[in-house]
């Protein structure tokens, strides 16, 4: 009898580490169906893929597409600046990913992955940091079997949209990384693809409970020595 694959669910496929996961999870080819939830619709290639247009305000309304999936990657996230609205940038950053969950978790899922960011803080008087931490927080209260919290420093690659701030230290980023060292490593630039890289890893090696991974572990885990 054939061995039954699994099923994953991403939501932001076609950001910066959403499309760069996406590559590796057909690489891989652990999946027998790989579910792509996004707000416009994208070029697909591959018969894996299977291409879903939502919206997002009403997840719970594609909860069928939850169905039989083991992991669920959430590579959702925008900046103040985009969203122009703290309101929006909470929706996108909070409301989103955590209504994710919470069908994820009625449709029996396994494993949930997600990007928050370095500095995570509920209690952060920095906005930013303390959605990020929020968010955090706020799934380990939806108890699904395992969370898996990805926390990078500075992404870098090539997005859809130019950011000048994120752009400006891109480039400054690889003479900066070597003078990071000892305590300041762990504040290195990282690289999407790494990211995306170490999500894949941990998700093919399940673990029950909460686990977060800092910047510097991701980059062990990209690149297996975890």
């Amino acid at each position: 009898m054939a061995v039954r694959k699994n099923k994953a669910l991403i939501l932001g496929a076609s950001g910066l580490v959403g499309k760069e996961l996406v590559k590796i999870l057909v690489q891989q080819k652990r999946y027998e169906k790989i579910i792509l939830l996004v707000r416009r619709p994208i070029e697909i290639k591959e018969s894996v893929l299977e291409l879903h247009t939502v919206d997002f305000n009403h997840l719970g309304n594609y909860s069928e597409l939850f169905n039989n999936v083991t992991d669920v990657y959430c590579c959702l996230g925008t900046t103040i600046k985009k969203a122009k609205t703290r309101e929006a940038f909470r929706k996108v950053d909070y409301v989103y990913p955590l209504e994710a969950a919470k069908v994820a978790k009625s449709r029996g899922v396994e494993n949930f992955l997600i990007i928050t960011a370095m500095g995570a803080n509920p209690k952060s008087s920095f906005f930013y940091n303390r959605v990020k931490g929020e968010i955090e927080e706020s799934l380990t209260m939806v108890f699904l079997p395992a969370i898996n919290i990805f926390r990078p420093s500075l992404l870098l690659g090539e997005r859809e949209e130019f950011r000048f701030g994120e752009r400006l230290a891109a480039n400054v980023s690889g003479f900066l990384n070597k003078l990071m060292v000892g305590p300041l490593r762990p504040y290195r630039a990282i690289e999407a693809k790494k990211v995306a890289a170490a999500m894949a890893a941990v998700a093919s090696t399940p673990k029950k409970g909460v686990h977060i991974y800092s910047s510097q572990e991701i980059e062990l885990w990209a690149q297996g020595k975890k």
